[in-house]
């Protein structure tokens, strides 16, 4: 159901306060440059530090604003489980596709804790869950036995895995058919080559057509120019994690004029000795040329 290139989707803000007139304009870009489905409010949209009415707002403007072109897939993963269902349910009332849920972080819960807070939302939201494992975020690795169980719940159907291990992929395709999607812009190509099904990507907020061209060249099984466009991105892939997600990319969509550089407490704007590593990555792109 979620396949393809799928952006990750950024917050902007001003002021303090979520930038609503941007949300839709970001939408738009995404949308005229081959994104495929559109992921608000997770930890690139600084899901952490919205209130719930803000992330439920920007989810619904996103759902408008997509207006049936594309999938939404809503953040609405939290360490409670009860929250995390209390927004699951606030998110499919508004429109959202399907859910992206992250871990539960910070608590560390066992695998069997895992696994009965996914069948506890999943049974009680008809809503298409895609499972996100994130441990170098959240402290908690989800295994891929884990990952087997939970696809036998049938709105469980996806996961974007960014625990940083092609082995844990091929794990878990080995295992079960649940649907991949790569977690890091960086291990895409190699995730595909596995039987990932696509991104949900960082760097597609910057550069939509590049990441949504390095899927359509894989698809087509045109190996030699996904790896070059896999090449070209690369250098953009590690600039935009010199710094803590979302810091690199809020400042280079910045750079490019598609929001403010700001973000909310307790992340800060980029340090300034990263600014010329990321610009030139950005010129040489030829992404400061796009807007």
């Amino acid at each position: 159901m979620f396949t393809g290139s799928m952006v990750a989707l950024v917050t902007p803000m001003k002021n303090g306060k979520v930038d609503e007139p941007r949300i839709p304009e970001l939408v738009e870009f995404q949308l005229t440059r081959g994104t495929d489905v559109i992921c608000p409010c997770g930890c690139t949209g600084e899901a952490a530090t919205l209130t719930h009415d803000e992330q439920v707002r920007i989810i619904q403007m996103v759902v408008e604003t997509v207006n049936g072109r594309a999938k939404v897939v809503a953040g609405t993963g939290s360490n409670s489980t009860e929250e995390a269902l209390h927004l699951t349910r606030r998110a499919k009332n508004v429109g959202a596709d399907g859910a992206l849920m992250i871990t539960p972080y910070y608590n560390k819960p066992t695998q069997r804790g895992l696994k009965v807070h996914y069948e506890k939302i999943a049974a009680a939201v008809d809503l298409p869950i895609m499972l996100y494992n994130v441990p170098s975020r959240t402290g908690v690795n989800m295994l891929p036995e884990t990952v087997v169980e939970l696809s036998k719940i049938d709105n469980i159907v996806a996961i974007k895995e960014a625990s940083g291990s092609i082995d844990q992929v091929s794990a878990i395709l080995s295992m079960c058919d649940i649907t991949v999607l790569s977690g890091d812009d960086s291990l895409t190509l190699p995730m595909l080559a596995v039987g990932a099904k696509g991104v949900v990507s960082v760097a597609a907020n910057a550069a939509p057509t590049e990441v949504s061209a390095l899927i359509d060249s894989f698809n087509r099984c045109n190996m030699e120019e996904a790896q070059s466009i896999h090449f070209q991105l690369l250098p953009l892939f590690k600039a935009l994690f010199c710094e803590t997600n979302p810091i690199p990319i809020k400042r280079a969509l910045s750079m490019m004029g598609l929001i403010e550089n700001e973000l909310r407490l307790p992340l800060v704007p980029l340090s300034p000795e990263h600014e010329p590593r990321l610009r030139a990555v950005l010129e040489k792109l030829g992404l400061l040329e796009t807007v």
